[in-house]
């Protein structure tokens, strides 16, 4: 998505029915004292904001702060968004526009890593041409804030989410989450045959020839990233050559890898969450459940996650833009429709997954993944990488 003349993208404002409630049901936020009136904004059902399907049904009402309770967005934002999630995170903007008559998005789309890059390039031009970063993964937001080019995001902005997903300095805060997992096919294993520990998967008789895992995935190498910060470069160099001697076969992407553990393909994977659950929500009866490992990389909650950029001369609009974006019906978006982890306490997880609090995530700064050069050499030189 390339930036646009206003004037192509001016978007009338959409209403709900009249009578319909107003708001979400059970969002326990308090009013702003800032905000402004919305006697002329019409607040959708929470139904438009929340996704469909078996794993959707029957959840509870979101808490947290509604939309309606933050200041209007009004004005125009430069917003550099990561490719990736099939443009769902975009799909919220648009709703955001849609409900805001005066506030329109002009965004610039490629791989985070390359937004990263030029961020960092327009800041230190003295030519930043972007108001905000929104990064499908931390490593892209460390790489932006370890090059200095960035203005810290107010407390309002980050107050909601737990300080294990924000980064130094208010740096940047994560929106949705995913988790390292281990999906399996529940006519081969049962969650008792997979190892609490991604480093005992090698010694586990029958199983490393029979998993999956998309190594030129950012995904996975932000996963042995954090595999090489926490074992050390040999043992993670031993553990990939183990397992890519097993015969573990390759795939282009992580949905790929659960798709074919739920075709019984594969006896079981290494994928982010959510693309079992993406698989589950349209095939319910499909034999596959998700394990987590504990402690380990395998256990790694990467973000994605916004940060201001640094020169913007509209921080207000960008900090009112973030708090939308940890609002209620953001995080039950995220949720249900890409089936992230919400970053927020009060929105449950999608399907039945564990609450991060229940998770085990390894000891490991967030920001530590931008470390990638010496993740990739050591990728290549176990012939894992090309």
């Amino acid at each position: 998505m390339e930036r646009t003349n206003p004037l192509s993208r001016r978007r009338m404002l959409q209403t709900v029915a009249a009578g319909s409630a107003v708001g979400i049901a059970g969002c326990a936020g308090q009013s702003d004292e800032t905000a402004a009136p919305t006697d002329e904004i019409s607040f959708p059902e929470l139904g438009e904001f929340r996704g469909s399907g078996p794993l959707v049904e029957g959840r509870p009402a979101p808490g947290g702060t509604s939309i309606e309770d933050l200041p209007n967005l009004e004005g125009e934002l430069n917003l550099y968004i990561g490719g990736g999630e099939g443009g769902i995170y975009f799909r919220f903007v648009e709703k955001l526009e849609e409900i805001y008559p005066n506030f329109e998005v002009f965004p610039t789309s490629a791989s985070s890593s390359s937004l990263a890059q030029t961020v960092v390039e327009e800041v230190d031009a003295g030519a930043p041409q972007a108001d905000l970063f929104w990064s499908i993964d931390a490593s892209s937001l460390a790489f932006v804030a370890n090059n200095d080019a960035y203005e810290p995001l107010s407390a309002d902005a980050i107050d909601p989410v737990p300080s294990d997903f924000t980064g130094p300095d208010s740096a940047w805060v994560g929106v949705a989450g995913r988790a390292r997992s281990i999906p399996y096919n529940t006519n081969a294993l049962s969650e008792d045959e997979v190892p609490n520990k991604v480093q005992q998967i090698p010694d586990t008789e029958g199983l490393p020839g029979s998993m999956g895992w998309a190594p030129s995935y950012g995904a996975f190498k932000s996963f042995i990233t954090a595999m090489r910060l926490q074992q050390g470069e040999e043992t993670t160099s031993e553990w990939l050559s183990s397992m890519s001697s097993a015969g573990t076969q390759k795939y282009p992407n992580e949905f790929v890898v659960s798709s074919e553990v739920a075709d019984g393909t594969l006896d079981a994977g290494f994928a982010n969450h959510y693309y079992a659950l993406r698989v589950k929500n349209s095939r319910p009866d499909a034999p596959l459940d998700l394990a987590f490992t504990s402690g380990d990389a395998g256990a790694l909650v990467n973000v994605a996650g916004a940060l201001q950029i640094e020169g913007t001369e509209k921080s207000d609009l960008v900090n009112t833009f973030v708090r939308h974006l940890l609002s209620a019906e953001a995080q039950e978006f995220f949720t249900t429709v890409s089936f992230a982890y919400p970053m927020i306490p009060d929105v449950a997880p999608p399907g039945d997954l564990p609450t991060i609090d229940e998770l085990n995530p390894p000891e490991i700064e967030l920001s530590e993944l931008s470390e990638l050069e010496a993740t990739l050499d050591l990728m290549r030189s176990a012939g894992v990488l090309g």
